[in-house]
């Protein structure tokens, strides 16, 4: 017998609320990715203010995605359990607080990495929270379009940060920019714990009984394995398109954060349109293993494009932009409908470890390929990632589980 799915449990005609349950686990992802996203935007102001050194800034910088990767998994237990209302307004309200002393009184270096260790930590609790809590309030049928607008939380948290701390840490200082995101976070952690209702669940099992493991099968294996499979093409085009329209052709500086900026934009695009894709053909894993082959295809345009004209090589990079991150929200929510509502929180938050494994593992092993100028290269090493991502996607799990 298949499992409940996450939010199989919503009412025959769902309620209006749930657009505004929706934009406030959007606000609340969005708070969460101005933190963790935004410090890198504040290292000249970091540097100036203190005297750090470039690898002791960016060990700060660092602290908050370490605090993220090591705690993710604990959230999602945690939001299995005691709901998402209360795990995300609490983990959001307390990386508020946090990131409010780190903005109030001057700090040593040690003690700073570890505010941002554990605001990183606190925060982490939103990103399967605000998952279980989107995909409990949508029924299945708009599933794919709700997470992907979710989804778009990350660069809207970007567009944030990039649009409000530099000008602030400019004026103020770093410290003073530290503010911005913990306003935001504390702000909307009110807002969700004031307005935010926990989707209807089954009854809990008699005591002693316990819900099987959807890990029991390979499915969430293949669907976590796929979706860090498919996370190094995306932090390919991420983090080295600037230095390589830069330093490759040239371009401005500012030019090229223009470029990268409208691509952004379209990769969000992206998302809500894979998303409406999976609602109307009914499957998550189809058009995700689909996408694995565009990615394939798209970066080897790329590389191509680097040995050949400029225009190719900048459709390729706006083309890559859009299709490499595509796949995330599908991934999410095939991840949480396969595990169940018992286990949704667990296993998107599993998703989540994955995917930051292979994101912060892909820049610097793809620097070693690169050296100097080997650009093309590199890219034609990214596109072996999604090659293999299609053959490990569990298209048959959808079917299986019905």
């Amino acid at each position: 017998m298949a499992q409940v799915a996450a939010g199989d449990t919503v009412r025959e005609k769902p309620s209006s609320r749930r657009w505004l349950i929706l934009a406030l686990g959007l606000a609340a992802q969005t708070a969460s990715c101005s933190f963790l996203y935004g410090l890198p935007f504040l290292v000249p102001a970091m540097r100036a203010a203190d005297g750090l050194s470039l690898a002791e800034a960016g060990t700060v910088v660092a602290a908050p995605s370490i605090g993220l990767l090591l705690t993710l998994i604990a959230w999602g237990a945690a939001a299995d359990r005691y709901g998402e209302r209360l795990i995300m307004a609490l983990g959001l309200g307390v990386s508020g607080l946090l990131l409010v002393y780190a903005a109030v009184w001057h700090h040593p270096v040690g003690l700073l990495f570890g505010v941002f260790l554990v605001a990183g930590a606190c925060t982490a609790s939103v990103n399967a929270a605000s998952g279980r809590v989107v995909m409990g309030w949508f029924a299945k049928s708009e599933r794919g379009v709700a997470m992907g607008i979710r989804q778009t939380a990350q660069p809207l948290g970007v567009g944030v940060a990039a649009l409000g701390l530099p000008p602030i840490a400019a004026h103020w200082g770093f410290q003073a920019a530290m503010l911005l995101p913990a306003v935001l976070a504390i702000l909307v952690a009110l807002l969700v714990a004031a307005l935010v209702v926990d989707p209807p669940r089954p009854p809990r099992a008699a005591a002693g009984e316990k819900p099987p493991s959807p890990y029991r099968k390979p499915w969430l294996w293949r669907v976590h394995g796929a979706s860090a499979l498919l996370v190094v093409p995306q932090f390919a085009v991420s983090a080295f398109a600037p230095v390589y329209l830069v330093s490759q052709q040239h371009w401005s500086p500012s030019g090229a954060g223009v470029f990268l900026a409208v691509a952004q934009v379209l990769g969000a695009a992206g998302r809500l349109g894979s998303g409406y894709w999976s609602d109307r053909v009914g499957s998550r894993l189809r058009p995700m293993r689909q996408l694995a082959v565009a990615s394939v295809l798209v970066m080897l345009l790329v590389a191509v494009g680097d040995v050949s004209w400029l225009w190719l090589v900048l459709l390729a990079l706006v083309l890559a932009a859009v299709i490499t991150v595509a796949d995330n929200g599908l991934g999410f929510t095939a991840s949480a409908e396969l595990a169940g509502v018992a286990w949704s929180g667990r296993a998107m938050g599993t998703q989540n470890t994955a995917q930051n494994i292979a994101a912060s593992l892909t820049p610097p092993l793809l620097g070693l390929v690169i050296g100097d100028s080997r650009y093309a290269l590199a890219f034609c090493v990214a596109a072996i990632f999604p090659a293999v991502a299609i053959a490990v996607v569990p298209v048959r799990a959808e079917s299986e589980t019905d």
